[in-house]
């Protein structure tokens, strides 16, 4: 009785297909349709319905070697699977089945509404042990993606993935995969994007007879000078990950303006284009107490040499 009660929960949460969504497939006879698809998983969960679980297994498993390649289909195959396997008392086999699932649709997890609490503990056994391996895989492609330069494909990876390692099953795992898909976002969404459209530039104004005069920016071959004093200037790890690719130097070059912030900063020498990202990002809250010449603040252009520790 419980078996049926796990089948009436889960088999009836699967809607039959329509022809849009599920093609053709062959059966050595001719086209499976979407409605003989349908027709045959009704009659697989009749037959499992009448604890006729070897004969409901049989036909799907019939569906499976008709070439199904339809994601959707084979979702509701091993669904089904799944628990005629567990009937039947098959448990190694039946996670396989829910494994077949999990990689058709990593995002599924079955509701309360949809499957037992067995049921639900089973899935989410398996799908917390294949998740990092399907995040490896899904890095994998995603990459391969982006160095075809099929940018806007590879982003739209790159952001499921980064929604698949923020999974609570993942518990915190890959963080390093992690960090490489989020600036891996940043750089496809960039390099998808269409140009922007010329902008005709206005005529240059008059000048005027008394406009103010450009700050100068000092530097420490400058006569006077006193350089800016670090307040704040947190300089980020770079990811173990990456850090094979990286390169071991690096100089970025910032001006700091008379109230110790910094209002430019440009990379002489990159490290790695992930890497590059975020340093610039950190660079923007660096502070410090301003140069000075005869005790004036000034403006002042710092050369920051980087070393990269492996």
């Amino acid at each position: 009785m419980k078996y049926l009660v796990i089948a009436a929960m889960i088999l009836g949460s699967v809607e039959p297909l329509t022809a849009s969504q599920a093609p053709g497939f062959a059966n050595g006879a001719g086209a499976t349709t979407a409605s003989s698809f349908a027709g045959s998983i009704a009659t697989a969960r009749e037959l499992y319905a009448t604890a006729r679980y070897d004969e409901a297994l049989a036909l799907l498993d019939d569906l499976i070697t008709a070439g199904t390649t339809v994601p959707a289909e084979r979702k509701a195959i091993e669904q089904y699977r799944s628990l005629c396997l567990l009937a039947l008392g098959r448990g190694e086999e039946a996670e396989t089945a829910i494994a077949r699932v999990v990689r058709v649709d990593p995002f599924y997890v079955p509701g309360e509404t949809e499957a037992s609490p067995r049921v639900r503990t089973t899935f989410s056994d398996v799908r917390q042990r294949l998740l990092p391996e399907l995040a490896a895989e899904r890095y994998a492609e995603a990459r391969a993606l982006y160095d075809r330069k099929a940018f806007a494909e590879s982003a739209v990876l790159f952001r499921e993935l980064v929604v698949l390692l923020d999974d609570p099953q993942m518990n915190g795992r890959l963080p390093d995969v992690r960090t490489l898909a989020a600036g891996f976002v940043e750089l496809a969404t960039a390099a998808a994007a269409p140009p922007p459209a010329p902008v005709e530039k206005p005529e240059p104004e008059p000048a005027r007879a008394n406009a103010p005069a450009e700050p100068r920016i000092y530097t420490a071959e400058d006569d006077g000078i006193t350089p800016p004093v670090i307040v704040r200037q947190d300089v980020p790890s770079v990811p173990s990950a990456i850090i094979g690719m990286a390169r071991d130097k690096g100089v970025l070059d910032l001006v700091i303006d008379e109230q110790g912030r910094v209002i430019s900063m440009a990379l002489r020498s990159r490290i790695h284009p992930l890497y590059d990202t975020t340093l610039l990002n950190a660079a923007r809250d660096w502070k410090y107490k301003p140069a000075t010449v005869n005790g004036e603040p000034v403006q002042f252009r710092k050369l920051l040499q980087l070393s990269i520790k492996r």
